[in-house]
This record gives structure tokens, sequence and C-alpha cells, in this order.
């Protein structure tokens, strides 16, 4: 953890006692992938646990340029050319087969930006840009600046396990409402998405389920 970052979480005492018990920060701040494939791996992982979404995705990527799990996935070009048959072997829905379709096209028609491009793009923007897909919400575009494109100033407000973090970093009664959330951390910036991260952790704390493959 970087003295800024320390700095920056011990302006409130309980945050820092909650930085004390938990640690050091480990969020993984760049996964290395495209926004591209990014999203197919979020609409990929909708409504389902972080095994199956798994399991989901890399049968997807067996249909990639590399034929492996591990992928990427098809390039937009081979996405729109594949029959529906071949996607839905890989467990995908017609509605995600659909969300799908429309990134692979705002791909090729450059809505959604490469690393390089998303680079000169403000947080507030490519979220305003990529919501306007099928299927894609904001949350889904918060991980993506999070985990994909190490944007350290996240705080997705809508997030359960982050509004119940920050109920027991407070010790409230309920947990708060995302407007009052945003009000409330915006003294963290410009590190809230560490702060984010250490609400997910506390959130976890006590229970006996493996932690959030994506948010740990």
């Amino acid at each position: 953890m970087t003295d800024s970052l320390i700095s920056c979480l011990s302006v409130d005492p309980d945050v820092a006692a909650a930085v004390e018990r938990i640690g050091p920060c480990r969020l993984r701040g760049d996964d290395g992938q495209e926004p591209y494939d990014a999203l197919l791996r979020a609409i990929a992982g909708q409504q389902l646990h972080g095994a199956a979404a798994r399991r989901i995705f890399g049968r997807l990527c067996l249909l990639g340029p590399a034929s492996s799990e591990d992928g990427p996935p098809p390039v937009p070009e081979a996405l729109l050319a594949f029959p529906e048959d071949a996607l839905r072997a890989c467990g995908l829905s017609a509605s995600k087969q659909a969300a799908m379709r429309g990134v692979a096209q705002a791909r090729l028609e450059g809505l959604v930006p490469t690393r390089l491009e998303a680079s000169r793009l403000e947080d507030e923007d490519l979220i305003q840009r990529l919501i306007t897909l099928r299927g894609v919400g904001r949350w889904t575009v918060e991980m993506i600046l999070m985990f994909t494109l190490g944007r350290p100033d996240v705080m997705p407000v809508d997030d359960f396990g982050v509004r119940e973090g920050w109920r027991r970093i407070k010790r409230l009664d309920t947990a708060p409402r995302p407007k009052d959330l945003k009000t409330e951390t915006l003294r963290f910036s410009p590190h809230r998405s560490a702060l984010a991260w250490y609400c997910w952790r506390v959130a976890e704390e006590g229970k006996k389920t493996a932690p959030n493959t994506l948010t740990g």
C-alpha cells in the first residue's frame, strides 16, 4: 500500500480500524483483458455463481482464436458469424447471445474502446458510453473500470456488498442509500476503489462461503 493510500483511508478512524484488521489492500487492478473481452465475460456471468459463470465463459473462449478455456473469446467478426446453436451449446441464453452480439457490433463500430482508447476517457465518460449497450449496466462498467482498467477512484454505490460493508464499518442500523454513500465517501477520493475493496472484505467477515472471485 502506498503512503498516499494509507493516509487517505486513515482520515476516518472506523475505516482505519478496518484497514488495520484486514491488512494491506490486495485489489487486483488490471486483469490484462481488453474491454471487449471483459464485457463478454460480464455478460456470460450475469445471474450466475462464480464457478458456473467461469465454465460458460470458458466454453465461449474455446471458440476463440486460441481454442482455450483461458481465452481470449472469439473476435467480434467471428462472434457475429456463429450460429445460435453454437452459442447455446456454450450455455448462453438467447438474451445473453443478443447482448454479446451487440457488444461485438459495438466493438466493430468503435463504441467499445480498446484499452488504449479507454485510457484517454474519463471514468464517467466510459460509463455513459457503455451503458447504452444491451445487458450492460453501470455496475458492470464500474467492475471493468476497477478490475480491467485499474481505475483507482471508483465507488460502486449500488453494490450490495459495498453498502453492507460500509454499514458494518460505521456500525449503522441499515445500509446507506446509494446517494448517501456516494456523498459520504467523496472524501476518500482518489482512492475509492481501495475503499470499496475494504467494504467487500468487511461484508464477508464471519461468512463461511469463499470470497467473491471477482472482488476478492
